[in-house]
């Protein structure tokens, strides 16, 4: 009986006592306690009613549990839906609605809210940094072996959200072979192993630090430093000790403004790789004058998992993500037709690595999946002649932030329903530590309304990192002869 990821990632570390998670209070998790854990923890999904092909949403803290209820789902063939920790009750409800889940995993701390979200739809258990939660406390009493239930390469492993802007968020569908294919690809051209150690920084509830930091790790059998977020401080005294990190443009800038950060901090360190957000060629350039080492840039989305890499061997180029990934096509095209290099047009990518579709919209799946297997990324790019790929821009509107997409249209309509505002349009800017930031260009119909004003009725509705660190009151938006509002000229006027 098989199990196309379990077995592949987990499966082989059962009898492994080397480590695999070492985290912030000194403890340490080898692996064999890892799998064990695993299998508790699918014994409390399958105690509470998750079948296979069921959804198990979480959003819970970065804890080891997390991570182990991550390899439980597979083990189990449950489908594994992790939500960023920032959204708010109104952002949760859509999610849950939506994926209709066998069983929810929340924080301790937002047990309350979570439960209000899910009312009677789907039982709510908890996890919790001092190990209190209600998953925690029920797996405590499990046997530490389950029998693997059998999934195939095309059944579902997880499923992603992923905003459109539409507003309306679309969940990516991602099945065992999906990520299994691009974990292979990827520890083998950064040439991972199990003399590895990994600075893990990043959130764990998007592809970034969930599937390509962590099943390459578990897959090359690499050991972690499992960090519950970025600190500077950490950075510092683990990087002597490690030999591997991956990080958001974020990291690397606010290294740079360190002192500390020279050659000799990070002798022991083999790669740095950078994703999900464009890295400036000053960051790149700073850092190797700084390091001796060149940043490796590389390009993914949900939808896909990874799709481009600079080499591992060779020219890593600032600007650039690199050439495909072995077993992944792309082309950059005029709808569809595949165009000369040096020519822009859209990114399109066909491979193992791309997902099946989005849930619940069948009409939205076939709009971006040709009938040829190649999805259309909506992101703007060129192909030198020797296949390598630079991002010139987005076709749509979006704004990447510290490591995270932020949809406009969804800033918008919240806006947009404030009594008092006619209208508005949401951009980025550039911002030397976030990548980009957020600003709102308003038109007011009621002049007392002031930003503040608007700031504090868009809190209770959207996540943090959405939130626009500007409002800019305006008396028109720019806007062409057809009608559409101009973008381009609020980010030229208001860049600096």
């Amino acid at each position: 009986m098989t199990n196309t990821l379990y077995d592949a990632l987990i499966a082989p570390h059962a009898q492994n006592n080397d480590v695999f998670l070492a985290l912030d209070d000194g403890s340490a998790w080898t692996y064999a306690a890892f799998v064990a854990r695993a299998a508790q923890l699918a014994h409390v999904l399958a105690a509470n009613g998750v079948r296979p092909g069921d959804r198990v949403v979480v959003q819970s803290p970065k804890l080891a549990d997390t991570i182990a209820l991550y390899a439980a789902c597979i083990q189990a063939g449950a489908v594994y839906l992790p939500l960023n920790t920032a959204y708010t009750q109104s952002e949760l409800a859509y999610f849950i609605g939506d994926a209709t889940p066998a069983l929810v995993v929340c924080d301790a701390k937002t047990l309350d809210a979570m439960t209000a979200v899910c009312g009677a739809g789907s039982p709510v258990l908890t996890l919790s940094a001092d190990g209190a939660g209600s998953l925690s406390t029920q797996a405590n009493t499990m046997a530490p072996t389950f029998d693997t239930v059998a999934r195939g390469p095309d059944d579902l492993a997880a499923l992603l959200y992923t905003s459109g802007t539409t507003g309306r968020s679309k969940g990516a569908m991602l099945s065992h072979k999906n990520l299994l294919s691009n974990a292979q690809s990827l520890t083998d051209l950064w040439q991972i192993t199990a003399t590895d150690r990994l600075v893990h920084a990043l959130p764990i509830f998007h592809t970034h630090g969930l599937f390509v930091a962590m099943n390459t790790a578990l897959l090359a059998g690499a050991q972690v430093r499992f960090m519950a977020g970025f600190d500077v401080e950490q950075i510092i005294a683990e990087l002597p000790k490690s030999t591997l990190m991956m990080g958001v443009p974020t990291f690397y800038t606010r290294l740079l403004a360190d002192a500390r950060l020279d050659r000799d901090l990070v002798a022991s360190m083999r790669l740095f790789i950078s994703g999900s957000a464009p890295l400036l060629a000053e960051t790149h350039k700073d850092f190797e004058t700084r390091t001796g080492h060149a940043i490796l840039e590389r390009y993914g989305m949900t939808e896909t998992n990874m799709i481009t890499s600079n080499p591992y061997v060779g020219a890593r180029i600032a600007g650039t993500v690199g050439y495909a990934l072995p077993g992944t096509e792309v082309e950059v095209t005029d709808n569809g037709t595949p165009l000369a290099a040096g020519e822009i047009g859209m990114i399109e990518v066909r491979g193992d690595n791309v997902f099946s579709g989005y849930w619940n919209m069948p009409e939205k799946t076939a709009e971006d999946l040709r009938d040829t297997g190649f999805f259309i990324t909506g992101d703007l790019g060129v192909k030198a002649a020797d296949g390598r790929i630079s991002i010139v821009g987005r076709q749509k509107d979006l704004i990447i932030s510290g490591g995270y997409n932020i949809y406009p249209k969804e800033i918008e309509d919240v806006i947009n329903n404030i009594t008092g505002v006619l209208e508005s349009a949401v951009f980025g800017v550039p911002h030397p530590d976030f990548g980009e930031s957020v600003l709102a260009a308003v038109v007011l119909i009621d002049p007392a309304l002031t930003g503040d004003d608007i700031a504090a009725q868009v809190t209770p509705h959207l996540a943090r990192f959405k939130h626009p660190r500007r409002y800019l009151i305006v008396e028109a938006l720019p806007r062409n002869a057809m009608g559409k509002v101009q973008k381009n000229i609020l980010r030229a006027d208001h860049s600096s």
